[in-house]
């Protein structure tokens, strides 16, 4: 089965993630191995709450903007196109757009639990 997309409108659907498990079996996006996200964020957006227990190991890559990655002790400042990071299991994280900005995320495996309340 093939999809043809576009991230920003398909992004709208599940809080900008584009593959992964929270989408419907039967459609090509749906995936337990891997999540994908096409993330807009406005200037000042804030992750509502941090990630404690990660499970999932992940890579975020600045396409737009200005986007900090934010780990205990220690933030990451992505800057310049293309700039990215990657963490795993166990690293606790949270993120902030000082500007707006635009990400790729990947994460694997696809495990439901991690999304803040609505």
């Amino acid at each position: 089965m093939i999809y043809v997309g576009n991230a920003d409108p398909d992004a709208l659907q599940e809080r900008g993630w584009l593959l992964g498990h929270f989408l419907p079996e039967g459609d090509p996006r749906h995936s337990a191995e891997v999540e994908i996200k096409w993330g807009r964020h406005p200037a000042g957006d804030r992750r509502a709450e941090w990630v404690r227990g990660e499970q999932r190991t992940a890579l975020l890559v600045l396409i737009s903007g200005v986007f900090h990655m934010e780990f205990p002790g220690r933030t990451v400042v992505l800057a310049k196109q293309g700039d990215y990071v990657v963490w795993g299991r166990g690293d606790d994280h949270s993120w902030f757009a000082p500007e707006e900005a635009v990400v790729l995320t990947v994460r694997w495996p696809s495990v439901p639990g991690y999304a803040v309340p609505a």
